[in-house]
C-alpha cells in the first residue's frame, strides 16, 4: 500500500521541481540554497499544510463513527436531482488506457497542485501570494467540515447501478490505499476542484503584476480535466463539483477578512524575533503578546454587529462540537461488571460471564437500567463454562450440568440437567412446546426441553464444529463436511445442505499468493455460523485468513463480506444489517500496530455497503445485535474489558441537553442583538452621509 503511495508523492514532487523553471517569474533566479532557504523563511506556511492534512484525516475518522451511528446520508437527494448523468459520462468515454491515466493522474496531480502552488510562491519569496494561497486553502477546509461531517454524500460508484468506481478499483494494491485513507461519504464537496480551483481564484485576485500568469492558466486546465476525471473514475457527483466551486470562492472571501489578522500573528520574519525576544526577555516578551489580546478584549466592552457575530460563531461551534462528540460517542459501558470473559444479548436483555478476582459470576443487566446488575441463580462456573441468552431464558453450563433460568425470575432454576463433558456449544432455540437448550458435546448434538427431557433433533449431527439458531430453525457444520452447512427446523425431520464458496477475487487471491500466504479454499473449515429469518452467515477458515460468506436465503445468493485478503470473526445478524469483528488493512507479512486491532463493522444488508462502528485504538470484538441496540466486548488501553452497549437510535446525554439548550438561549439573544445592531449601525452610516 505504501509503495504506490510513495509513487505518487515522489512523482508529484518531482514533477514540480521539473518544472519550476517553466512557471518562474521572469527576473527570479534558480539556486539550489533556495530549496532549503524557503523552509527556513516560510516554516509556519509549511506547518499549516502539514496541521491541515492529518486533521483531515482525523475528520475521516470521525466522519466513520457518525455514518455508522447516524446514517447522516444525503446521496439519496442527490441522486434524485442528477439521475444517471455521470454514469452515461463514464460509459460515453470509458477505455482501459485512459482509466489507468486518469488514476494516477487523480492523486498524483492533486498531490502536486497542494504541495507546488505553495512551493512555488514561497520558493521564489511572493509572500504576498503565500498568505493567500496558504490561508485560503486552510479556509476550504474549515468550510467543508461541516459537510464533510453532517452533509454525507457517497461516491457514485457506491450508489448508481452499472456505474464502475474505476479509480478505487484499478489494482487490489490501489483499491486497500483507497479504503484505508477514504470513508468514501465525502463527496460534498470535492476538494479535488475546491484545492486548485481557489488557487486559481488567488492568483486571479492576488497577482497584481501577473508574474504567475503561466501558472494560474495551468491550474485552470488541471481544474477542467479534474473535474471530468473525478465523474469519469465513478467518485464525484456534478454537484460535488459545484459545491467544490462555491466553498472556493468562499474560501477567498474569508481570506481577504482574515490575512492580515492571521499573518500578522504568523509572519516568520516577526515571529522569529517574537520567539528570540521570548527567551532573552520573557517580560517584555510577554507584555508585547498580552498588549493586543487586551486590544481585543476591549472591543467586547462595547460590542457592535462584528462583535456579536463572533459570538455566535463561537456558541455554534461549541454547540456542534457538543452534538458531535455525543453522536461519536454512543456506546456506554454495562454497570456493575468488572472483567467481562463472555457475553450474550437477545430482546434488551445482556448476560455477562465476569471474572470477579478468579470467582466467575453470571450477571444479567436489563438494557432500559443497564447500570443495574441482576444476580443470576447459577452452577459453579470456572475459566471456559458458557452461557446464552434468549430474552427469556438464560442458560448456563459448567462440565457436568446445564442449568437455566427466567430472566424475569432470575433467581429461580427452571431446567436442570446432568451432562458428560463440558459443552463446546451452548445456545437456545423454540421447539413446538417452548424452549430447547441446545449444547454440542465432545462433537455430538444434544437438545432439552425446560422440563430437562431430551428433545427430538431433526437430524443426527456428529462432529459438529459450528452452529447456529434462529427461532426453531438451526444451521450447523460437521467435521467431516467442513464446507457445507445444514439447515433444519425443530419439529420436522430431515436437513437441507448448503455448499460454501469462500473464494475471494482473483486479485485479491493474487496478492495473498504473492505475500506467500495462498488461501486454500478448496480446504476451507467453517468455524463459526449466524443465521436469521432471511441470511446465514458462516466464518471460513481458508488456511491463512478467516472470511465472512453471506448466503441470501430468498435468492440463494453468495459472496464475500468485506476484503478477502483481512479476516474477520464473529458475525451477528439483525434486521437488514450484519454486525462483525474486521481487522482491514491488516496486511500479515507487515503488520503495522494501528491496524492489530479489532473494530465492529456493520454491513447494511439491503444496499450491500459497509460503515466502521469503531474507528479507534481500543480493540473491540464479539458484538450482538438487537433492535435498538449493539452489544460488543472492548478492551482498553490498559487492558481492562468492558461490555459496551451501543444505542441504534441517536441519543443525547443528559449534559448535552443541558449545554445545548443553555446554547440556544445565548444564541437567542446574540442574535436580537446582532439584528439591533445592524439597524443601528446601518442607521449611523446614512446619517453621516446626510
Amino acid at each position: 500500500m505504501e509503495g504506490v503511495y510513495l509513487t505518487w508523492m515522489i512523482s508529484a514532487l518531482a514533477l514540480g521541481v521539473v518544472l519550476l523553471p517553466v512557471y518562474a517569474p521572469p527576473w527570479s533566479r534558480l539556486t539550489l540554497s533556495g530549496f532549503v532557504d524557503f523552509i527556513r523563511r516560510y516554516w509556519v506556511h509549511v506547518l499549516l499544510l502539514f496541521m491541515i492534512y492529518n486533521a483531515k484525516d482525523f475528520l475521516d475518522q470521525v466522519d466513520r463513527i457518525l455514518m455508522a451511528n447516524t446514517n447522516l446520508d444525503m446521496t439519496a437527494w442527490i441522486y434524485a436531482v442528477e439521475g444517471d448523468l455521470v454514469l452515461r459520462i463514464q460509459e460515453a468515454f470509458q477505455v482501459r488506457w485512459l482509466s489507468i491515466a486518469l488514476t494516477h493522474f487523480y492523486v498524483a496531480g492533486f498531490m502536486f497542485i497542494c504541495y507546488v502552488s505553495v512551493f512555488y510562491v514561497a520558493y521564489f519569496d511572493d509572500r504576498w501570494m503565500a498568505d493567500r494561497i496558504v490561508l485560503s486553502i486552510a479556509w476550504v477546509y474549515v468550510l467543508a467540515v461541516p459537510f464533510y461531517l453532517f452533509f454525507n454524500v457517497r461516491v457514485t460508484g457506491d450508489v448508481i447501478p452499472g456505474m464502475e468506481t474505476i479509480a478505487y478499483d484499478l489494482t487490489p494494491e490501489i483499491a486497500d490505499w483507497f479504503r484505508r485513507i477514504d470513508p468514501f461519504t465525502n463527496g460534498m464537496p470535492s476538494l479535488h476542484i475546491g484545492i486548485p480551483f481557489v488557487v486559481w481564484l488567488c492568483l486571479l485576485r492576488y497577482d497584481e503584476d501577473r508574474r504567475w500568469k503561466r501558472y494560474r492558466h495551468t491550474v485552470l486546465l488541471y481544474t477542467v480535466v479534474t473535474a471530468f476525471t473525478i465523474v469519469y473514475l465513478g467518485i464525484h457527483w456534478i454537484s460535488d463539483i459545484v459545491g467544490g466551486l462555491l466553498i472556493a470562492a468562499g474560501a477567498v472571501a474569508m481570506t481577504d477578512r482574515s490575512v492580515g489578522f492571521v499573518w500578522r500573528i504568523g509572519d516568520e520574519r516577526t515571529m522569529n524575533a517574537r520567539l528570540a525576544s521570548l527567551l532573552t526577555q520573557p517580560r517584555v516578551a510577554l507584555r508585547a503578546l498580552m498588549a493586543p489580546v487586551k486590544s481585543q478584549l476591549n472591543r467586547f466592552r462595547t460590542p457592535g454587529a462584528r462583535e456579536s457575530r463572533l459570538g455566535l460563531g463561537v456558541v455554534l461551534f461549541l454547540v456542534l462540537m457538543v452534538v458531535t462528540y455525543d453522536l461519536t460517542h454512543q456506546a456506554l459501558p454495562a454497570g456493575g461488571i468488572e472483567a467481562p470473559e463472555g457475553a450474550a444479548a437477545a430482546d434488551g436483555w445482556v448476560v455477562t460471564m465476569d471474572n470477579r478476582s478468579g470467582v466467575h459470576t453470571v450477571v444479567l443487566n436489563d438494557l432500559s437500567t443497564p447500570d443495574v446488575i441482576i444476580e443470576v441463580t447459577q452452577p459453579n462456573m470456572t475459566e471456559g463454562d458458557l452461557v446464552a441468552l434468549d430474552g427469556r431464558h438464560v442458560v448456563m453450563a459448567n462440565a457436568s450440568v446445564i442449568q437455566t433460568v427466567r430472566t424475569d425470575a432470575p433467581q429461580e432454576i427452571t431446567m436442570q440437567a446432568s451432562i458428560e463433558a463440558k459443552p463446546s456449544i451452548l445456545t437456545l432455540a423454540d421447539g413446538p412446546q417452548g424452549a430447547v437448550v441446545l449444547a454440542v458435546i465432545n462433537g455430538t448434538l444434544h437438545g432439552w426441553s425446560m422440563l430437562g427431557e431430551e428433545a427430538l433433533l431433526p437430524a443426527q449431527a456428529s462432529g459438529v464444529i459450528a452452529l447456529a439458531t434462529n427461532g426453531a430453525e438451526l444451521a450447523w457444520s460437521t467435521e467431516a463436511q467442513p464446507l457445507e452447512v445444514r439447515m433444519a427446523r425443530l419439529g420436522t425431520s430431515g436437513a437441507l445442505t448448503v455448499p460454501l464458496n469462500a473464494s475471494a477475487s482473483p486479485e485479491q487471491e493474487a496478492e495473498m499468493f504473492g505475500w506467500g500466504l495462498p488461501a486454500d479454499v478448496e480446504n476451507g473449515t467453517v468455524i463459526d455460523l449466524e443465521l436469521s429469518q432471511t441470511h446465514l452467515v458462516a466464518v471460513v477458515n481458508v488456511s491463512t485468513v478467516d472470511r465472512l460468506v453471506l448466503y441470501d436465503r430468498a435468492f440463494g445468493a453468495m459472496h464475500l463480506i468485506g476484503d478477502g485478503k483481512y479476516s474477520a470473526a464473529d458475525p451477528a445478524l439483525g434486521i437488514d444489517v450484519l454486525a462483525y469483528t474486521g481487522w482491514d488493512h491488516l496486511n500479515p507479512i507487515n503488520p503495522e500496530a494501528k491496524y492489530l486491532d479489532g473494530e465492529i463493522h456493520l454491513h447494511d444488508l439491503s444496499t450491500n455497503l459497509t460503515e466502521v462502528l469503531t474507528a479507534d485504538t481500543r480493540d473491540q470484538w464479539s458484538p450482538t445485535v438487537l433492535e435498538d441496540h449493539i452489544i460488543y466486548l472492548e478492551r482498553s488501553a490498559s487492558d481492562e474489558t468492558s461490555v459496551r452497549i451501543y444505542s441504534r437510535e441517536v441519543v443525547l446525554q443528559p449534559y448535552s441537553n443541558v449545554v445545548l439548550q443553555v446554547g440556544l438561549m445565548v444564541m437567542l439573544a446574540l442574535t436580537f442583538a446582532y439584528v439591533v445592531q445592524i439597524q443601528q449601525e446601518a442607521r449611523g452610516r446614512s446619517a453621516e452621509e446626510e
